[in-house]
């Protein structure tokens, strides 16, 4: 919670500096009568918790957001195009008049070029200071084969917020480690691990008649349960969560 107040204050001061920035590049270093600087501050700091929130519903800070993904760049310039937007019309309404159209073009492409930077450094940041010891969301991963492996080395590749801590499998494995993350027995550690590691997030990679089980663990802890497609026999790349009439359900385009 506290590194995301710190994003979106972040967030609001780039937004004022871009703005401040567009408005001394078209008016140059001084502070115009024609154009006072305060009335225009005043409504980019209106604007602001609207962008902020057309953010948050587009789910640009959601923890498993990329900030670099091309889909949430297109929605930082959605939101950014958008708060200009609102500038525009905010400004108008409340003064009746405008000073340059210039301005708006610089100050949507500073927004956006900030804005866009910016995401991107927290977003490593926000990464590395979430993995350090102890994590913030050990990841407990089910089952000790290849679709593990894989996305164990992913996880760790791409420094993501979900750190795995421990693996376990209902067969048991001669394996020590799986891509570095040690195997800790068979399915009947599954308390103590959780109770040890302080699991908040638990994945399942195999096992498949285990599910109810893991789910009811889940529940009882307030962990949040993730599924790969491929324990389900799902093996393409198209599988995405879609709603019918409001019930949520997994849809696989062929």
């Amino acid at each position: 919670m506290f590194m995301l107040i710190v994003w979106l204050v972040t967030d609001v001061v780039l937004m004022l500096g871009a703005y401040v920035a567009a408005y001394f590049v078209r008016v140059g270093l001084i502070f115009s009568t024609d154009f006072p600087i305060d009335k225009y501050l005043k409504v980019v700091l209106v604007i602001a918790p609207l962008w902020l929130a057309v953010m948050g519903f587009l789910g640009v800070f959601r923890l498993l957001r990329v900030q670099t993904n091309p889909r949430n760049i297109a929605h930082l310039l959605f939101s950014c195009v958008f708060a200009l937007a609102l500038f525009t019309l905010a400004y108008y309404f409340l003064y009746n008049t405008f000073f340059s159209r210039k301005l708006l073009v610089y100050a949507g492409v500073a927004h956006f070029l900030f804005t866009l930077v910016w995401h991107a450094a927290f977003d490593q940041w926000q990464r590395r200071v979430l993995r350090r010891n102890p994590p913030a969301y050990p990841l407990l991963v089910i089952g000790a084969n290849r679709d593990a492996e894989r996305v164990i080395r992913l996880l760790e590749e791409r420094q993501s917020p979900f750190k795995p801590v421990a693996v376990l499998d209902s067969q048991g494995t001669s394996q020590a480690d799986v891509a570095g993350v040690p195997v800790r027995g068979k399915l009947n550690k599954l308390e103590d691990v959780v109770k040890e590691k302080k699991i908040t997030h638990l994945l399942q990679c195999a096992d498949l008649e285990h599910t109810i089980n893991l789910l009811s663990l889940c529940r009882q802890h307030g962990i949040t349960y993730m599924l790969l497609p491929s324990v389900l026999g799902i093996v393409g790349v198209n599988e995405e969560v879609e709603y019918i009439e409001g019930q949520p359900v997994t849809m696989v385009r062929h």
